[in-house]
């Protein structure tokens, strides 16, 4: 029997190989904010009128805040909408 030259090679590596490892890291981690961000407005029930006049933006910043593929959204942004609905952003590196 022989073995597949990938057996056993992760996702991650895969896409290291193919160059889109950083990139599809991004995407992933911005839709988890902008998805836990939206549901906590909807928790709260925050428009997004309110939450752009609450964070001191326009609503189009906050639109793009909330795109899960928009990555390049300053981390200020992001601190102020997470103070705005009441939670701590965390960074770290691993």
């Amino acid at each position: 029997m022989t073995k597949h030259p990938n057996e056993g090679s992760s996702f991650d590596d895969f896409l290291k190989e193919e160059g889109i490892h950083e990139e599809c890291t991004a995407v992933a981690i911005k839709r988890v904010l902008a998805w836990q961000i939206e549901n906590e407005m909807k928790k709260q029930n925050i428009t997004k009128k309110a939450m752009a006049e609450r964070m001191y933006t326009s609503r189009s910043q906050l639109n793009r805040l909330l795109d899960p593929e928009q990555t390049g959204v300053s981390l200020e942004t992001m601190q102020r909408a997470a103070s705005v609905i009441g939670r701590e952003l965390r960074i770290e590196l691993v």
